[in-house]
């Protein structure tokens, strides 16, 4: 078999998902030649990781060298882990350079930068995959499944509620996510993972949006009327509250951005009480579908437990999954946030909320019961991020679930974050055919699986 020849766009955490898998199990079909980053230390960081597993180093370039990466290393795919705001450049320049494309989510944070991306695919011809390793979670593949064999009739409406707690979500507000301008805030960069679960579940697409909802909890205003007073600016430093994060706790975070501030600035632990913060931490939104179904979001980012809620309604019954991912962030655990979302929370910090998850469906006239949710192994999202690894590196097979995603999927998920933001800024509701995406317009606004089909 021959490899196919890869490169990474970004190396900061996120990336070792991909460098383990390239360099570890699909090492007999995968090769990772080459890494693009600004940041010298971060670069080394992942080249010493890929000698270490006995393979050539990757050769090293910066972001203005992409096009001649591509054509000097022979690249086949670029897989893009950068700032969610630099996506659609990569993603363009990737494409017109002859290489096909993997992108973390989101595709990008708004509405031009996806027309870009639309209109560099329709003239190139080449492959954008997005990796929405939510759908490969076996208890979203089991509502996915009960849905789509019409267990509950066809679907009327949704209502799906987020939370995310003090460990997990108060780290949007340390690091670049803070500032919506690179992430399209919370909106975009966490709830379109949550978006494409229900356009999958529901396999329609989103057609008008009304959003509501601001920073009610982190941020310096926030903080001087609850009499919080003056505070460090970072959180490594001796004496961290259960706000703040010390990189030194956590050798992955010290090696990947302590050690490599020095070269741009990028502070990682910043305060999520400090002056800057430009996203909201409380969002509520109504969304119409285009099959006429509705969905009621909402999304906190200050809970004391994590974990969502999401209940389907049909014209047969009734559909409730509920995940607890962590019961509650206790005082000493806040100090040592575990701040990798494909972990698994591990024990159950709070005995009235058993960490879980739970599927149950009732049909009119009929008592309820409960869906067996089988693990698809180990591994982050219950074995769900090896399932999405293979398909990236091996090909999606005939999967009748239709979980492998493309640009498509990323269009329509991003949709509803970016009509959102309209929608928070004008008060009004927002149509996302008027978004300027051709493939949302009147008339294209189909499935994509419908698309592709």
């Amino acid at each position: 078999m021959t490899n196919r020849r890869y490169a990474v766009v970004g190396a900061g955490h996120r990336s070792q998902m991909y460098v383990d898998a390239i360099t570890g199990r699909y090492a007999d079909r995968a090769e990772l030649v080459a890494i693009c980053e600004p940041n010298p230390v971060r670069a080394q960081y992942y080249m010493d990781r890929v000698v270490d597993a006995g393979l050539p180093a990757p050769a090293v370039y910066a972001p203005a060298d992409l096009e001649g990466m591509i054509r000097a290393q022979r690249v086949d795919r670029v897989i893009v882990c950068a700032r969610d705001d630099l996506h659609a450049e990569l993603i363009v320049r990737s494409l017109d350079a002859g290489a096909d494309v993997v992108v973390e989510k989101p595709l990008t944070i708004d509405a031009p930068s996806a027309a870009a991306i639309e209109e560099a695919i329709e003239r190139t011809g080449r492959e954008v995959v997005i990796t929405f390793n939510y759908r490969y979670s076996p208890r979203n593949s089991a509502l996915r499944q009960l849905i789509q064999d019409g267990t509950i009739g066809e679907v009327t409406s949704v209502d799906f509620s987020w939370v995310l707690d003090t460990k997990h979500g108060a780290d949007y507000f340390r690091r670049w996510h803070r500032e919506k301008v690179h992430s399209g805030g919370l909106l975009v960069h966490k709830a379109s993972h949550h978006f494409d679960l229900v356009n999958w579940w529901i396999r329609s697409s989103p057609r008008r949006v009304f959003a509501s909802g601001g920073l009610r909890f982190y941020g310096a205003e926030n903080a001087a009327a609850r009499g919080i007073g003056n505070r460090p600016e970072r959180g490594t430093h001796d004496g961290a509250d259960a706000f703040e994060l010390d990189l030194r706790d956590d050798e992955r975070l010290k090696a990947l951005y302590l050690e490599a501030e020095q070269h741009d600035g990028y502070l990682r632990d910043r305060d999520v009480f400090a002056e800057g913060i430009t996203i909201e931490d409380n969002l509520a939104l109504v969304v119409d579908y285009d099959s006429g179904a509705t969905l009621s979001y909402s999304l906190n980012a200050h809970s004391p437990w994590e974990g969502y809620r999401v209940a389907v309604n049909g014209t047969l019954g009734r559909a409730e999954l509920e995940v607890i991912e962590r019961g509650a962030v206790l005082a000493d655990e806040g100090l040592h946030p575990v701040l990798d979302p494909s972990a698994t929370h591990a024990g159950d910090s709070g005995s009235l909320r058993p960490e879980g998850e739970r599927l149950i469906v009732q049909k009119h006239w009929e008592a309820a019961y409960e869906v067996p949710i089988v693990a698809a192994g180990d591994g982050g999202h219950g074995g769900g991020d090896e399932l999405l690894l293979a398909d990236v590196f091996e090909g999606p097979g005939d999967d009748p679930l239709a979980r492998p995603a493309d640009w498509r999927d990323g269009v329509r998920s991003i949709s509803v974050g970016i009509a959102g933001n309209i929608s928070l800024e004008t008060g009004l509701p927002v149509n996302v055919a008027e978004l300027g995406i051709r493939f949302l317009e009147a008339g294209t606004v189909a499935s994509a699986e419908a698309v592709r089909s």
